[in-house]
């Protein structure tokens, strides 16, 4: 006996009762069956296909002997069989349908809408689009306003990362920022990514589903388009091919563009502006792979791809108008103004710049000394203070005897705490500023401005000496007739009060805040305290001045 009898015979044995009791049932046997009877019988049909095999001619070759036994296999035998096999895939294939639009219900409400209204099939794409951005958009909303909320809470908060030599570890410098967000109602930073955890999946949901639906032919998705895209279910191709992939890749850099402009970028220093700067190019070389990728998506895809980055444009331009954000709440009413050292330092008409260096992108080295400072007194304003340190940098070593930079450098330099390169900034205006010939009224004003910082940094440092030194010039100037100027002379001469004061000479002191009362009746207390020998009168003139320097 062969082994592909022993096969067959094995096969046999395991026939399934329903086929046999099918064949005890015939009640026409085969007439040569004592013949076939001296060797296996061969399985039917019936048999194989509870085993999935089509024919048992695949184990063995047909033999003389087996043509009477299969002629008695009736070709109506077979159909159940291949009924069956046809049921149960149109099941599974059914099933698994139903399984995917359990989880992404996207056709099925694509389906509805298409049924309920006999529009074609791009306008269902592009009206769905529409409607679930529009959905979205509250959300966007809210999100802009918490992020506004949090970027005027940021000034106030301690810093994330514990400040050198402070003793603090990572996490109780962490624990304290937390602590002081909630103290001031800080809204949580999570809100960054509110939206973009809501509107990326959409995304992917949406394209994913109007792809399976191109691409298993949905029905009326052949004809569903319009103008060069009349079958959704094809991919670009034609002499209007370009034209999706060109909108994909145009679009995506002009929503790039949006929203990462000049200003936002201009605002954003240190670190986070340097990763700003390379995601922005990440994106804008990811250009030139959208355009290529859109060759392979079929154009029921693109019609959703380019509905929903149109909006976006659309949503980005509208959010930016004064009118849309105001209406929206949107506007930051609150932004910091630009501090009286801009005011003072620097005026329009002091710096003459022309409307082609305002507009145009001009390289910081090709700047000229007055405009770096223009440019630094806007930093300053906008808080980033070693931006405009290395602006002032730059406009000193084109001139370094350029006497507002020398000023606006020491000034910043005190606030940056660095007392000792203030003070050496500091003291090279003050002598230009008495070299001058000829002071002007703006002369006159910055050079008791830079006394007085000039004294300030000193006494900082410990030389109590030279920073009396430095006020004391203030009191031997003329007191000046320009009302900013006096207001800014008696200030000077309240500081060299506050210094006497400390090393003991309360007499002198004493002189000096007279003179102060006599031009603002206000600080008669200061006068009163120095008087009656209290030492409150130090600590409370700090405290009134902590805030100018």
């Amino acid at each position: 006996m062969t082994a592909s009898n022993l096969m067959l015979s094995a096969l046999r044995r395991s026939r399934p009762l329903s086929t046999l009791s099918r064949l005890l049932a015939n009640p026409n046997p085969n007439p040569n069956y004592n013949s076939l009877a001296s060797q296996p019988a061969i399985p039917s049909r019936n048999s194989l296909a509870s085993f999935h095999f089509p024919s048992c001619q695949s184990f063995s070759t047909r033999t003389d002997d087996d043509s009477d036994f299969l002629a008695s296999e009736s070709p109506t035998a077979s159909e159940p069989i291949n009924f069956e096999l046809d049921t149960v895939t149109e099941g599974v294939v059914n099933g698994s349908n139903v399984f995917e639009e359990s989880i992404f219900p996207v056709g099925a409400l694509l389906e509805s809408c298409h049924d309920l209204t006999g529009l074609p099939w791009w306008i269902i794409i592009a009206s769905s689009t529409l409607a679930m951005r529009m959905t979205l958009f509250p959300l966007l909303v809210l999100q802009m306003y918490k992020i506004k909320q949090i970027s005027l809470c940021f000034p106030k908060l301690p810093p994330l990362l514990p400040p050198p030599l402070s003793g603090r570890s990572y996490w109780e410098q962490i624990t304290i920022f937390r602590k002081e967000r909630r103290a001031i109602c800080c809204p949580p930073f999570s809100w960054f990514l509110a939206y973009l955890s809501v509107q990326f999946p959409c995304f992917l949901l949406w394209m994913t589903s109007i792809r399976r639906m191109s691409l298993n032919n949905h029905p009326g998705f052949d004809c569903g388009g319009t103008l060069w895209f009349q079958n959704l279910t094809e991919f670009p191709h034609g002499g209007l091919a370009f034209i999706f992939p060109l909108l994909v890749a145009g679009l995506h850099y002009v929503n790039v563009q949006l929203s990462f402009d000049r200003s936002s970028i201009q605002n954003t220093g240190g670190l986070l502006g340097l990763l700003s700067k390379y995601y922005k190019y990440y994106l804008i070389f990811l250009t030139l792979p959208m355009f290529f990728i859109g060759y392979c998506i079929p154009q029921g895809s693109l019609v959703y791809w380019v509905t929903n980055s149109s909006f976006t444009v659309i949503q980005q331009v509208s959010l930016k108008h004064p009118v849309v954000g105001a209406t929206l709440g949107l506007l930051n009413k609150d932004s910091p103004k630009t501090p009286a050292i801009s005011e003072e330092m620097v005026t329009p008409e002091s710096v003459s710049l022309d409307s082609s260096t305002k507009w145009r992108k001009v390289s910081p080295e090709n700047l000229s000394p007055d405009e770096l400072l223009v440019l630094s007194v806007q930093l300053l304003s906008s808080g980033h203070r070693d931006r405009a340190i290395s602006m002032l940098q730059m406009a000193l070593k084109k001139d370094p005897n350029h006497i507002k930079a020398l000023i606006v450098m020491g000034h910043t330099l005190l606030q940056e705490g660095l007392h000792a390169e203030a003070t050496d900034h500091l003291e090279r205006a003050i002598s230009k500023l008495f070299l001058a010939g000829h002071p002007t009224a703006e002369d006159v004003n910055h050079l008791i401005l830079t006394l007085q910082w000039a004294g300030v940094a000193c006494i900082s440092q410990g030389n109590k000496a030279r920073g009396i030194v430095h006020l004391e010039r203030v009191a031997s100037l003329e007191e000046p007739e320009d009302p900013k100027s006096k207001a800014h002379y008696f200030d000077g001469l309240l500081l060299l009060a506050s210094a006497l004061s400390r090393e003991g000479r309360k007499a002198e002191a004493v002189k000096y805040l007279r003179l102060v009362v006599a031009y603002d009746p206000s600080r008669k207390d200061f006068l009163e305290e120095c008087e009656n020998d209290e030492d409150s009168f130090v600590g409370d003139l700090v405290s009134s001045r902590r805030g100018d320097y």
